[in-house]
C-alpha cells in the first residue's frame, strides 16, 4: 500500500474550475469510487461521469428478467463479516425503501437467515451433512507451507504444481474449488491468498457457516441502492458508451491522461481531460462477452473482441509494462470459462423436493455440489423471492458447472453445448428426481449463460502482470477492479473491487485516509487452532 502513496492533489482556489472525474466501466468498483469521491473527498456529484459500454449499471453484479421470460443471474459473489471495505461503503447507503442502510439490512437479514448447510455435497441421491475433508498429512503440510511461503516463490505456479493428484479427489477440494471456482490449473498465488484470507472460515467450511447473503439478489440489494444514491447527487451515467482509447501526454516527467476516446450512437467522440481531472479505469472484465442461451438453445462462446474492456487494456498497455499484461488473463478462454444457469420455476414441486432431499429450506443451505458430476455442477436455492417484484408462486434458483467441456452423466453432451432443458435434465438426474421430472421441465424456464472470462483473474500470473492501483510514473490515472494489484486481498470478491476503488480515490485526491486493513486471521491463535482441528477432521 505504501508503494502506491502519492503527494496530495493540487488545491484549487474557488475561482478555478473544480476537478472532474471520469470512471471507465459501470461495475461495483466505479460505483464505489464515486461514493468515496463524494463522501470522503467532497467532490460534487455532477463532476463525476461514469462511462459504461452496456445499457445497464452494475457490471458482474447483475440481475434481470421476469417471471414470464425467466430471470437471469450470471453469478453471485459470497459475502462474509471481514469484508470491512464493503460494509463501510454500504454503511452510508440507504436501502431502496430508505428504511435502513444496506449494511444494516445485510446484518439483520443474516441474523435471521443463518447459512448452515445440511447438504454441502450430494452423492448418488443422498446428502452429505458436514462432510469430512479427507486430507492426508502430506496435504495439510502443503497447505501450511503455502500459507507461509512468500508469493515471489510461486510466480507462474499452479495449484496442480503444489499438490499431488490425490488432493484433487478429496472432499476438501470439491468443497473449496466449487465455493470459490478454482481449477487445478489456476494460480497457486491466488490459492494461497484465499487460504490466508479465509482461514477463519475453515472451521465450519463444510457447512458454509459464516457466509452472508443479501436479502435479494446482489443487483437489487446492492447495485440499485448505490445507483439511486449516486443519481440523487447528480453523478452522470453515460450508458451505451464504449471507451476505445486513452490519450496520454507528459507533464512534469509523468504520464497524464489528456483525452478519452468514446464510441456511442454510431459515432466517435473525444472527451478532453484537464490536468486537474481524474481518470479511473476498470481493467478487464470477468463477464465480458457473456452470452445467454434459452430453454432449447445453448449459449454461444464469445471472445475478447465482443466487448471493449479487454481491447482497451491491450491498447493502453502496449509499450507500457507498468500497465500490466492483459494477455495473461484474456488469451486462455479454455482455462477461464464456465457456464452458469438461472432457473425460474412456475411449480413448487422442485423446491419442495430439494428441501426434503437436503434438509434445508430456501436460503438456508447455500451451495449444493454434486461431486460425482462430470460437469462438477452445483446449485444454490436462495430465499424467495430472490428478485424485487418476483410474483408469489414463482421461484428462482441458480447453478453452475466448472468442467463445461466434459460429457454429462445423464445428458451425453458437454455442458457448454447444452440448452437450458438439457442442463435441467442433468441436474434432475443428479438429484434422482424422476417421477416429477417431466412436470418440472414443462413448467420451468432455464437460461444458461456462457462466460468466457469468468475465472480469468485466477489464471497463473507473475509479478507485474497486474498493475498497481496507482501506476508508477502516472499523475491523474488509477486502475480499479479485479485485474489491478491489491496486496493481500483476494480477487473474485466484491471486497476486492471496493478496496481498489478506495485506494484509487484516496490516492488520486491526496486524502490522508487509508482503507481498513485486510483481516489476517493467521495471526490469531484461536483461529489457527480451530483451522488445525478442522483440517485434521477432529470433531467432524
Amino acid at each position: 500500500m505504501a508503494s502506491q502513496a502519492r503527494a496530495p492533489a493540487n488545491s484549487f482556489k474557488s475561482s478555478e474550475p473544480s476537478p472532474r472525474a471520469y470512471l471507465v466501466g459501470g461495475g461495483i468498483a466505479s460505483l464505489a469510487a464515486a461514493v468515496f469521491m463524494i463522501r470522503d473527498g467532497d467532490m460534487l456529484g455532477h463532476d463525476i461521469t461514469i462511462l459504461e459500454q452496456s445499457g445497464k449499471i452494475g457490471g458482474s453484479l447483475d440481475g434481470a428478467g421476469s417471471a414470464q421470460d425467466g430471470y437471469v443471474l450470471r453469478g453471485g459473489r459470497m459475502l462474509e463479516s471481514k469484508y470491512l471495505c464493503t460494509f463501510a461503503l454500504f454503511s452510508s447507503i440507504p436501502t431502496l425503501d430508505e428504511s435502513q442502510t444496506v449494511t444494516q439490512e445485510i446484518t439483520q437479514w443474516n441474523e435471521t437467515m443463518h447459512t448452515s448447510s445440511d447438504s454441502r455435497l450430494f452423492r448418488d441421491g443422498h446428502r452429505q451433512t458436514a462432510p469430512k475433508f479427507g486430507l492426508s498429512e502430506k496435504h495439510i503440510l502443503t497447505l501450511e507451507r503455502l500459507a507461509l511461503e512468500p508469493e515471489r516463490l510461486l510466480d507462474g505456479s499452479t495449484i496442480a504444481d503444489q499438490f499431488d493428484a490425490a488432493f484433487l479427489q478429496t472432499d476438501f477440494w470439491f468443497m473449496w474449488c466449487t465455493t470459490f471456482a478454482f481449477q487445478p490449473w489456476h494460480s497457486a498465488i491466488e490459492f494461497k491468498r484465499y487460504l490466508e484470507r479465509f482461514i477463519h472460515m475453515v472451521d465450519g467450511f463444510n457447512r458454509l457457516r459464516g457466509i452472508l447473503r443479501t436479502r435479494y439478489n446482489q443487483y437489487d440489494s446492492m447495485v440499485r441502492p448505490l445507483h439511486k444514491w449516486l443519481e440523487a447527487r447528480g453523478v452522470r451515467f453515460e450508458m451505451n458508451t464504449r471507451v476505445t482509447d486513452i490519450g496520454f501526454t507528459q507533464r512534469d516527467g509523468k504520464s497524464c491522461v489528456e483525452n478519452i476516446t468514446v464510441h456511442r450512437s454510431g459515432a466517435t467522440a473525444e472527451i478532453t481531460v484537464r490536468p486537474q481531472d481524474h481518470v479511473l479505469i476498470t481493467l478487464g472484465s470477468m463477464t465480458e462477452a457473456s452470452t445467454l442461451g434459452a430453454m432449447d438453445q445453448a449459449p454461444a462462446l464469445g471472445s475478447k473482441t465482443d466487448g471493449g474492456a479487454w481491447t482497451l487494456w491491450e491498447k493502453i498497455a502496449a509499450g507500457r509494462p507498468e500497465f500490466g499484461n492483459p494477455a495473461v488473463f484474456a488469451d486462455h478462454i479454455d482455462q477461464s470459462k464456465w457456464v452458469s444457469f438461472t432457473t425460474t420455476l412456475h411449480n413448487p414441486t422442485m423446491l419442495r423436493l430439494i428441501r426434503d432431499l437436503t434438509g434445508n429450506v430456501p436460503g438456508e443451505g447455500g451451495l449444493i455440489t454434486f461431486p460425482n458430476s462430470s460437469w462438477l455442477a452445483s446449485i444454490v436455492v436462495p430465499h424467495q423471492p430472490h428478485f424485487i417484484g418476483q410474483p408469489e408462486g414463482v421461484d428462482v434458483f441458480w447453478g453452475y458447472g466448472l468442467a463445461v467441456d466434459k460429457i454429462g452423466d445423464f445428458v451425453k453432451k458437454p455442458m457448454s453445448a447444452c440448452s437450458g432443458r438439457e442442463i435441467m435434465t442433468e441436474i434432475l438426474g443428479h438429484l434422482r428426481i424422476t417421477a416429477e421430472a417431466a412436470t418440472i421441465l414443462e413448467s420451468c424456464i432455464c437460461i444458461p449463460c456462457m462466460m468466457p472470462f469468468i475465472t480469468s483473474q485466477f489464471l497463473p500470473r507473475e509479478r507485474g502482470d497486474r498493475p498497481a492501483v496507482l501506476p508508477i510514473g502516472t499523475q491523474n490515472l488509477a486502475f480499479i477492479g479485479q485485474f489491478c494489484e491489491v496486496p493481500d486481498d483476494v480477487v473474485f470478491t466484491v471486497e476486492y473491487s471496493v478496496r481498489s476503488a478506495q485506494l484509487a480515490v484516496y490516492g488520486l485526491l491526496g486524502l490522508q485516509l487509508v482503507p481498513p486493513a485486510v483481516y489476517k486471521g493467521k495471526f490469531d491463535p484461536s483461529v489457527l487452532a480451530k483451522a488445525f482441528r478442522a483440517l485434521h477432521d477432529i470433531g467432524a
